[in-house]
């Protein structure tokens, strides 16, 4: 039996992180695998399109790759991540130039 299967690559497209409008920031008293010490929700991780969202405790983001999508603030069961405006906080080398 043939079965089909993607493999996701970080950096296809380059760094795309430079087309965020919005990017998520971790509350990280709210997350659920710091307050547990474990690895144990990693939903974050699980349904970023991106494969932005870095297995850590707390989760961290890539931010090179990262598009602002929202979907992990979006499936975050501890509403610990919030969505804010790029512009409040640069965080590619290309967004820090001050344009």
């Amino acid at each position: 039996m043939l079965s089909s299967r993607q493999t996701a690559a970080i950096g296809e497209a380059g760094k795309t992180g430079t087309w965020r409008t919005m990017k998520p920031i971790m509350h990280d008293e709210k997350c659920i695998m710091v307050k547990t010490g474990k690895l144990s929700c990693l939903l974050c991780w699980m349904f970023c399109p991106e494969i932005s969202v870095n297995r850590t405790i707390p989760p961290t983001f890539d931010y090179d790759y990262c598009k602002g999508c929202g979907v992990c603030a979006n499936e975050c069961p501890a509403q610990a991540i919030e969505m804010i405006p790029e512009k409040e906080n640069p965080s590619c080398e290309s967004d820090e130039g001050g344009n």
